[in-house]
């Protein structure tokens, strides 16, 4: 019996010992959890600067107006009777973005350079220069056909492009931003005229039909470009975008992109940092919205973005490789040709735009930003040519101003001036002889692009690596569907790519680590060998 009784002293002592070292523990978690409960929010976190209901208010019935009544053979036409009311709105469009394509900046070594689509390369169909007809069908303007067109003609704004409600309105593709004039086909579609007094009668408020046009289709086609930004958004449900979602938020573009006299807010990244003029998400939310107040704290050095925006192009295939070295090739016949990506749908080859790789719900990776970021523009020397970031993203975990945010960063070969050491704008598209797409001709095509825009060349082109940044904003998931702490703090995480600080879960310290385990240990040793102690002692007495 005696023996019973010390056996169960013994086991009675260790447990005791046991939940004195586990009773921090267990009071922790009851204090956590009793302070979740009380920080718990409602399923609908409440989005303070957004009014669903006042975006499909209309303030006017134009279908009464007499100026509109008239015939109008010619978009200019219409254009010049908005402006006969609402006067002073083709100099707002005229000082914005979306007409200028260049804007004046002021680079960190001091110089100023005008920087937009009109002077700035990208990874897609390179740049702008003598391909002007075919990039401007984009335009919020009539006619950009070629460096002639007029900036100061107030009638070449076009209004309906971004107004009209009926959907019938539409450019023609490579029209130098115009709608048919007469019945003309394109890639085996046929355009027509669009009724111009229907569409004048019935405008808007501009929603996601109009924006999507054309912001879904950049770089060439649907989700080509931003990865964030397809025709997936035109009836989004709630998985492809929580704000966007049809049956839910219901939101539209111009809700989180606001207007101040025809300039929309967005530049998420700039040469300079403007906090004013960018679109965050904390425009409408707080930086309390979580349960648990840990999260909140995340805040100060990770965008929202970063967690919850886990995937992009949820739906339609984006282009993550452009590889223009391998254009030019030719059939046995002698022409171009295409090859289509079975899985994707898409083209993985054609012979006037070189190799394209595809893919959907693609992870980001992962970076960071302080709001800034270079512009490689006409004319700028490569340093390395190597790899060349085209518009690299600035940012380090050592400035204070920089938050972790997600990425697509699309990669690309683009043609250079091996001996001048800048790239080239080449004249990809038009009818003439020397246009890529038609001779496949590289030399010919780059010397008619660079006596174009008047820049020098050698004679002699290669090809560099380059690389171009989007910042993931769109597609954003619910709560449930967002990223979980695990995602990031383990060693196989997303952030494993991203050095400069310290993160828990991730990263180790050698000796740290061996001392905290030996300190562990030595705990359930030191309990032991007193617990054996006290035994010991008690048998003697």
């Amino acid at each position: 019996m005696n023996h019973l009784k010390k056996k169960r002293n013994i086991i009675l002592k260790i447990l005791l010992y046991l939940f004195i070292i586990a009773l921090p523990w267990i009071a922790i978690y009851a204090i956590a959890d009793t302070v979740l409960k009380q920080r718990k929010l409602p399923v609908d976190v409440k989005i303070t600067g957004f009014d669903k209901n006042h975006q499909t208010k209309k303030s006017v019935d134009h279908s009464k107006f007499e100026i509109l009544q008239k015939k109008f053979t010619h978009p200019s036409e219409v254009t010049e009777a908005c402006v006969s009311c609402h006067n002073g709105r083709d100099e707002e469009i005229m000082n914005s973005s979306h007409w200028k394509w260049s804007k004046s900046i002021a680079r960190p070594e001091g110089d100023t350079v005008q920087a937009g689509k009109q002077n700035a390369y990208n990874n897609y169909c390179v740049h702008i220069s003598s391909n002007e007809f075919h990039c401007t069908n984009c335009h919020a303007g009539y006619g950009w056909e070629d460096k002639s067109f007029d900036f100061e003609d107030h009638k070449k704004v076009d209004c309906l492009v971004c107004h009209d409600k009926t959907g019938a309105y539409e450019k023609t593709p490579s029209g130098s931003g115009m709608p048919a004039l007469q019945k003309e086909t394109y890639s085996g579609r046929v355009y027509f005229p669009p009724n111009y007094n229907h569409i004048a009668q019935n405008v808007g408020k501009p929603d996601v039909n109009n924006c999507g046009v054309c912001h879904f289709y950049g770089g060439g086609g649907d989700n080509v470009k931003n990865g964030d930004l397809s025709s997936d958004l035109f009836y989004a449900h709630k998985d492809i975008d929580i704000h966007m979602d049809k049956h839910g938020n219901k939101m539209s573009c111009t809700d989180c992109h606001e207007t101040h006299k025809h300039n929309l807010a967005g530049s998420f990244t700039d040469l300079k940092n403007k906090a004013e003029k960018k679109v965050t998400c904390m425009n409408c939310h707080s930086n309390h919205e979580h349960a648990n107040p840990i999260l909140d704290k995340h805040t100060n050095r990770v965008a929202c973005q970063t967690c919850h925006i886990p995937v992009y192009a949820k739906g339609v295939y984006t282009n993550m490789v452009w590889d223009w070295s391998k254009a030019g090739k030719k059939d046995e016949s002698g022409e171009g040709f295409t090859e289509i990506d079975t899985v994707s749908g898409r083209p993985s080859y054609r012979s006037g735009k070189g190799a394209y790789e595809w893919a959907n719900y693609v992870t980001p990776e992962y970076i960071w930003s302080n709001g800034t970021c270079t512009k490689h523009i006409l004319g700028d020397t490569i340093r390395d040519t190597s790899l060349l970031a085209l518009n690299e993203i600035k940012g380090s975990a050592n400035d204070p101003l920089s938050k972790i945010i997600p990425v697509k960063i699309h990669r690309g070969k683009n043609v250079y001036d091996v001996k001048n050491r800048y790239l080239i704008p080449t004249h990809v598209y038009g009818h003439d002889e020397n246009a890529f797409d038609v001779s496949l001709n590289w030399d010919r095509a780059i010397r008619a692009g660079m006596e174009y825009a008047k820049l020098p060349y050698s004679g002699k082109y290669g090809f560099v690596s380059t690389e171009f940044y989007h910042p993931i904003n769109h597609m954003v998931a619910s709560s449930e569907q967002s990223l979980k702490c695990i995602d990031c703090h383990s060693d196989l995480g997303r952030l494993e790519k991203l050095d400069g600080f310290y993160m828990p879960g991730r990263d180790q310290n050698k000796l740290a680590d061996t001392l905290g385990i030996l300190m562990v240990f030595a705990s359930i040793g030191g309990i032991m060998i007193h617990t054996l102690l006290r035994t010991r002692l008690h048998k003697n007495k």
